[in-house]
């Protein structure tokens, strides 16, 4: 890392001031933490003990317990409890945190989008993040960490690799904005909108609209609509581009109309109509969609471009979410906020779906709307009466003192567990039930009440930690190095087309699978890019043809017969040699190496690269035998290139040595199973988890003392138990190796191991002690019980693990 991507203690110290007690200020602070819980790299982690709805101070002990060496308080501390740490006493420590933010996003220079506005700022803070990560290596606000204390968290992540920051900035009052405006220091402005969100803490919405104006002070680009722009106020930015649906604009949009799913934009830009077609059709996404198109525009993309990159958005899940619901009910789930904009947008959501002829409201109380109670009520009846709800059930003292507004089948509870008390009463059935609540009524437990339970067993791939460790690897590349991405044996067990497709919108160079089959696969789902097939079969030499697939080469035998049947009017087909440096599994040796220079004198075929396989990159034990590999890589690669009239790409480095060896980058690097998230050569932590397989619990039995469990009676439980039967087996690809014991999968946040031999298509948990319900979750890995420590329980390899889960296993993939 740089000096502006970490700090020691001492050098913190210095940038927030206050007094120290330091017992090593040379150690060197990577993470900043704020929850005792959630720890990350604990002796390098710096613990803010802030005060806010709980005061920090009081779990400083539970952060030292676990593992937190370093502290920022603001209260006396005996600091005699705790040895061999260090403490910076601050007067105050939100504002310490505050500084340090400042300072450190002040000693990076890169391009920065700023966001503020009373919806949406989380949803076009995503997407921009989806359209803009194929040209930029994008730091961004994680979730809606956008308040006083979420923004320097988020701006914390920046490091050099990192061109392009997209941060969020939310307020609630009068004299926020200022010190997020400070933290962030925009170079573009986006304002998406005012409406009624936090009315109450601001006098009217000019108030409101000034006060978030303070973020776009200095940018250079201001980007907003003036449907939105209240008063006559002074706006900022060098350079504004406006955006409206009813007022003269730099994009302004004149029709709106559904196709289906898709929704179709026109408008007219630099004095020419233009349009797009969105995968969404309701208004809050149309809306964060245009606030999408306008950014584009204003930063210079070419319209053709900005409406293929649109087209392609993937819906955030984190608002309006459609799932199934018990008794043949659909739920949207819209938990995440209350007011009343987002609730009239929520209505017209719930009014698109069409599968129920009933829909309901379950709706809490809407505190920040500025408005008093009887006016807020009556305007929510009269919505409810326009949008034809059939049902509503009020949670809330509030909604429940005005339940005589509402005019229709209704129901009404103080608080959110008296509903989930008599909730069965209620008769849910064949229905669409919208929950709309504000987050202080818990309306989680709403949902996953009302939710239909999944029964299957389903790996969860993350498309963002995905992309996340390809930003990483790609950070580490020297400028005009090219990528190859490995997708070989159904992406390491991920998937096929669905990461494909992923990796060919950022813009890899090239991918490579192991069969023809699985090229085949990619071109029939319309990945485009060339793909390498590791292991070309003579049989499938035609179909490699006609699908533009080109072969590794890595024998005379191979080549010949490639020769033999490429057709005569065939030239330049592209073709890459595999030379063996010391792997001795495939490749062409040295004493080869003339011969097949002989070969390759033809027009029929184009060197498309040369490269090597280097056996140990992630072992420092075996660096001077990578060295010497690298070494006979380049004799053979002169030797070949000498007799062509070019220079074929060089390539040698894999995942483990692209981390390891920045000097043996040359033309390309090849990155495999970093990109799912391991990389022998890095630390725990520095890649993200991309996959997580899950499944759920079949049934529970009571065993008395020395009951056995399972084929050939090789579990028990000596002293009696309980035991949960999980639909996972070695036909899912859960070895039999984990029976007995030896694996073990996470029930209810507890690690409890299998009993009894793996079958077929489940296996057998010791959960005594655990209030475990059939239906419940289990964890078979994610990023806390990891693919890693699976591997090491059956003395194998984290490719092992991944790639043994089964085709019958269902993928997931989700975009966040």
């Amino acid at each position: 890392m740089s000096k502006a991507d970490t700090y020691t203690i001492e050098q913190i110290s210095e940038i927030v001031g206050g007094k120290v007690v330091l017992f090593d200020k040379e150690v060197m602070i990577k993470n900043l933490v704020i929850d005792s819980r959630t720890l990350i790299n604990a002796p390098n982690a710096l613990f803010f003990a802030i005060k806010a709805q709980r005061n920090g101070h009081q779990f400083i002990a539970n952060a030292y317990q676990n593992g937190i060496r370093n502290f920022v308080v603001s209260e006396d501390i005996n600091y005699e409890k705790y040895p061999e740490t260090n403490w910076i006493k601050v007067g105050d420590v939100l504002s310490a945190l505050q500084r340090l933010a400042t300072y450190h996003r002040s000693a990076h220079q890169l391009e920065v989008i700023g966001i503020t506005g009373s919806n949406g700022k989380t949803i076009v803070k995503e997407w921009l993040y989806q359209l803009l990560s194929a040209d930029y290596n994008v730091v961004r606000s994680p979730k809606s960490y956008n308040s006083q204390l979420g923004v320097p968290l988020s701006v914390w992540q920046i490091n050099d690799s990192h061109n392009l920051g997209i941060f969020e900035a939310g307020i609630s009052t009068t004299g926020e904005m200022k010190q997020l405006a400070s933290i962030i220091q925009p170079s573009i402005g986006i304002l998406t909108n005012i409406r009624e969100a936090h009315d109450e803490g601001f006098t009217n919405k000019v108030e409101k609209l000034r006060e978030k104006l303070q973020l776009f002070e200095g940018v250079q680009t201001f980007i907003y609509s003036p449907e939105y722009i209240l008063a006559e106020v002074a706006l900022p930015g060098k350079q504004k581009f406006t955006w409206s649906f009813s007022q003269p604009a730099d994009l302004q949009i004149l029709e709106v109309s559904n196709e289906g799913t898709n929704t179709v934009l026109k408008a007219e830009y630099a004095e020419e109509q233009i349009g797009i077609i969105i995968p969404f059709t309701d208004a809050a996404a149309i809306e964060n969609t245009v606030i999408c198109w306008a950014t584009l525009l204003a930063m210079g993309y070419e319209t053709e471009e900005a409406a293929f990159r649109l087209s392609k958005l993937v819906k955030v899940g984190m608002r309006l979410q459609l799932i199934n619901g018990i008794d043949h009910c659909s739920l949207i789930d819209d938990s995440y906020s209350a007011d009343i904009s987002s609730l009239s947008i929520a209505l017209d959501f719930l009014n698109q779906q069409n599968q129920h002829a009933k829909r309901t409201l379950i709706l809490s109380d809407l505190h920040e709307t500025g408005k008093s109670a009887d006016e807020l009520y009556q305007e929510i009846s009269i919505l409810l009466k326009q949008k034809k709800i059939n049902r509503l059930v009020g949670i809330g003292e509030q909604i429940t003192a005005h339940q005589h507004l509402f005019e229709i089948e209704k129901s009404f509870f103080n608080d959110t567990s008296d509903f989930l008390a008599q909730v069965g009463q209620h008769n849910f059935n064949n229905e669409t039930i919208l929950i709309k609540g504000a987050r202080k009524f818990g309306f989680e437990q709403v949902v996953k009440r009302l939710a239909q339970k999944v029964h299957d067993t389903v790996l969860e791939v993350n498309l963002n930690a995905l992309l996340a460790n390809l930003q990483f690897y790609k950070a580490k590349l020297a400028p005009g190095v090219k990528t190859m991405a490995m997708v070989k044996a159904f992406s390491y067990g991920s998937g096929s087309f669905e990461i494909a497709n992923l990796l060919q919108y950022h813009k890899v160079d090239y991918l490579a699978v192991a069969y023809v089959d699985e090229g085949i696969a990619l071109r029939k789902a319309g990945i485009s890019l060339p793909i390498m097939v590791m292991s070309p079969e003579p049989s499938a030499f035609d179909a490699m043809l006609r699908y533009q697939l080109e072969p590794e080469i890595y024998s005379l035998e191979v080549l010949q017969s490639f020769l033999h049947f490429l057709p005569e009017q065939v030239s330049h087909f592209p073709i890459h040699i595999k030379l063996d440096t010391g792997m001795h599994r495939l490749g062409f040796e040295l004493q080869q190496i003339k011969e097949l220079a002989s070969l390759l004198k033809t027009e029929k075929l184009k060197v498309v690269s040369i490269f090597t396989h280097l056996v140990a990159t992630d072992d420092e034990q075996h660096d001077e035998f990578t060295k010497l590999q690298v070494s006979k890589y380049e004799e053979m690669y002169g030797v070949l290139t000498s007799s062509l009239a070019y220079q074929p790409i060089k390539h040698v480095l894999n995942t483990s040595g692209i981390s390891r060896w920045p000097n043996y980058q040359f033309d390309m690097v090849r990155v495999g199973i970093g990109l799912y998230g391991f990389d022998a050569a890095l630390a725990k932590g520095e890649l993200q988890t991309v996959a997580a397989l899950k499944t759920t619990v079949s049934q529970i039995k009571q065993l008395q003392p020395n009951e056995t469990v399972g084929y050939g009676r090789r579990g028990s439980l000596p002293n009696g138990g309980q035991i949960a039967t999980v639909k996972i087996g070695y036909a899912d690809g859960y070895s039999r190796a984990f029976g007995n014991g030896v694996g073990k999968m996470l029930v209810d946040g507890e690690l409890v191991p299998t009993v009894g031999s793996i079958c077929m298509d489940m296996c057998m948990l010791d959960v005594t002690g655990l209030d475990v319900a059939v239906g419940d979750e289990v964890i078979v890995f994610n990023e806390e019980h990891s693919i890693v420590d699976l591997a090491k329980e059956i003395h194998t390899i984290p490719y092992e693990i991944l790639t043994n889960v089964s085709q019958r296993v269902k993928r997931v993939y989700y975009y966040e």
